[in-house]
């Protein structure tokens, strides 16, 4: 079985549809890459104040990022094109400005498990070897590619949890309505109103299996 290299795909809409219009291969694979993820959020503490509860902000695109070498010596099994050609060539793909869609291509960069729809957000080029006419005959580059997915992804990954939204649910043993509302809404004080909501009377005496509709808020 043959080595199964990085490739990546350029598309000129983030529905990725399609197989592209245009690709590249990764000749030598990264030793490494890093996937990073975060949640943002707001923890302004007022002056004098001891500290501030964390209120969730926002989830930011995933990013991934490694190392690729370039490499013209023939001491690697890979192609005798020159560096800079190679570069080129993964610039064209990557990281150049398309006309057609005026920005840089979107990408699926696909390596064993790893399918990531993206776009480039960073290239460092360092140029390592030399021939003696100063053509360059090994380059280490650093990427880093961002997530970018069209709105209807974003909106499904999110499993229309928003609290802008109508939500119903199954009550479990052991739930209470504020604790309902401050992992639906991030705050337990919307518990009356989610009680008006569904005629509750007795808002301690929640019975399990008992649908609970989730007003969106105001």
């Amino acid at each position: 079985m043959g080595l199964n290299k990085m490739k990546i795909v350029a598309y000129k809409n983030n529905k990725y549809l399609g197989k592209g219009y245009k690709s590249c291969t990764v000749e030598i694979n990264p030793a490494s890459y890093s996937h990073n993820h975060k949640v943002n959020y707001n923890n302004l503490t007022s002056e004098g104040a001891p500290g501030a509860p964390l209120k969730f902000k926002g989830i930011p695109p995933e990013s991934v990022s490694f190392e690729i070498y370039f490499d013209a010596t023939g001491t690697i099994k890979t192609s005798m094109t020159p560096v800079l050609v190679q570069i080129q060539r993964f610039k064209k793909v990557c990281f150049d400005y398309n006309g057609d869609i005026h920005e840089p291509n979107y990408l699926i960069l696909s390596w064993g498990s790893l399918v990531f729809k993206c776009k480039l957000t960073s290239l460092d080029i360092n140029y390592t070897l030399f021939k003696p006419d100063g053509t360059p005959l090994r380059a280490k580059t650093s990427v880093k590619f961002e997530e970018a997915s069209d709105s209807n992804t974003i909106a499904k990954e999110a499993n229309k949890k928003s609290p802008d939204l109508t939500h119903m649910m199954t009550i479990k043993e052991g739930d209470t309505l504020p604790l309902i509302c401050y992992n639906v809404y991030g705050d337990c004080n919307y518990y009356l109103e989610v009680a008006e909501a569904n005629n509750i009377v007795n808002f301690r005496n929640l019975v399990p299996g008992t649908q609970l509709y989730l007003p969106p808020l105001k």
